[in-house]
């Protein structure tokens, strides 16, 4: 039986990290749409503000998937949570918990922190939607996910130069 562990990311695996979104990208047929680079992630993750931790999951020793979060705030609960931007595992690692102890990893990260929820998002014709039922994730059916970016972005912004 192989061996899964588990480990928070350090710099030096900022590559890894960049070749485990692409492969990411690639599932959810955006290949073309990644422009970050190991800098980005060298500078973001481990710079002086960190805005990111990952997980490294291994497979007797090789890396084979990553957790990347970051931290977020429920005005309800009074109380910071963290969101999984990305949860990726290769396929030939799959079937071996790794996702599962990732999940898990995250979980403890939240609970002993004192954090009171995990958040995430999934494509609606993803099969780990399965997976995340299992694991004890609820689909928040009556919220939409919204995103502002590019021009819309900036013309906003531009409206913020008023004084705010």
């Amino acid at each position: 039986m192989p061996t899964v562990t588990i480990r928070s990311a350090v710099e030096a695996d900022c590559a890894t990290i960049l070749r485990f979104v692409r492969e990411l990208a690639e599932f959810e047929r955006e290949a073309d749409a990644v422009k970050a680079t190991e800098e980005d992630f060298r500078r973001d993750g481990w710079g002086e503000q960190p805005v990111f931790e990952a997980l490294i999951a291994e497979l007797d020793g090789a890396p084979v998937g990553f957790a990347l979060t970051f931290r977020n705030f429920s005005t309800w609960e009074g109380r910071p949570g963290l969101y999984v931007e990305d949860l990726y595992v290769t396929p030939d690692a799959r079937r071996h918990g790794v996702g599962r102890k990732l999940l898990a990893a995250v979980a403890q990260r939240a609970v002993e922190r004192g954090y009171r929820r995990v958040d995430l998002s999934v494509l609606d014709w993803n099969p780990a939607r399965g997976f995340y039922d299992r694991v004890g994730f609820r689909q928040m059916k009556e919220w939409l996910p919204y995103r502002l970016t590019g021009d819309a972005l900036s013309a906003l912004a531009a409206e913020g130069d008023a004084g705010a």
